[in-house]
């Protein structure tokens, strides 16, 4: 879709299985809050343009939580709570969000600024996440819950699936490494952070007893520790 455009909600409506009584929820969760244009006044910041995804996002992301919890628990009937918070953890984290949106190619239907678009948003992993989850908000205010298990049910089921071990933690497999070989916890740095706010970068610094480094960047502190811990893993293991 060219940034000039509107997106084609009948098109996408199809894509996504649900056909939404209130097609504004649906531009709502496709508009990255670079689309919106603000100015102060003197009573403060004023939004121009409607609203963004964000507020959508926040349902969305607990809504997911609750449906994939549900199918983890009807599929995986003999493990215990720790090893189903593991793979819940796994499979609404970003990566999993951007993969279902990079699915339904939802990038081309994101109501985005020209810079943000320019800038690579389409495809920006970040970005896909947010709007997935705010698609999943959408459908949940306009159809119920119902609608939205539809919905995550067809695109997570072979996610839940394709696991037959629950996933191991980055941070808590270098954690266990550590103390097996009798060293000090790993400690975890933010050594630089970049990118508009709300699109930011964070590269992180991990030290196992001051001597083992490795470093990772990511779209939030926590993928930046995940990702240099795995990196120092991957290391300790060559």
């Amino acid at each position: 879709m060219a940034k000039s455009e509107e997106p084609d909600l009948d098109a996408l409506m199809q894509v996504l299985g649900h056909s939404f009584s209130d097609a504004d929820l649906l531009r709502t969760a496709l508009t990255h809050p670079s689309a919106l244009t603000r100015r102060t006044s003197k009573q403060g910041p004023r939004q121009k343009g409607g609203q963004d995804n964000q507020r959508l996002e926040f349902l969305g992301d607990r809504v997911l939580g609750l449906v994939v919890a549900e199918m983890l628990y009807r599929t995986f009937g003999k493990e215990d709570e720790g090893a189903m918070a593991k793979r819940l953890a796994a499979l609404v984290r970003q990566e999993g969000l951007a993969h279902v949106a990079r699915s339904i190619n939802l990038g081309q239907h994101l109501i985005l600024s020209r810079g943000e678009a320019d800038g690579g948003g389409r495809d920006n992993a970040a970005t896909l996440a947010d709007a997935c989850e705010a698609i999943i908000g959408a459908i949940y205010l306009d159809a119920g819950l119902d609608a939205a298990r539809h919905f995550v049910e067809r695109h997570w089921s072979a996610l839940v699936a394709a696991d037959a071990l629950p996933p191991q933690d980055a941070k808590t497999a270098l954690q266990e490494w550590a103390q097996a070989a009798g060293l000090p916890l790993p400690i975890y740095q933010v050594v630089e952070s970049s990118g508009p706010p709300h699109d930011p970068t964070f590269t992180v610094e991990v030290r196992v007893s001051g001597k083992r480094i490795a470093k990772a960047s990511g779209k939030s502190k926590r993928a930046a520790e995940q990702a240099a811990a795995a990196s120092l893993i991957a290391e300790l293991r060559t």
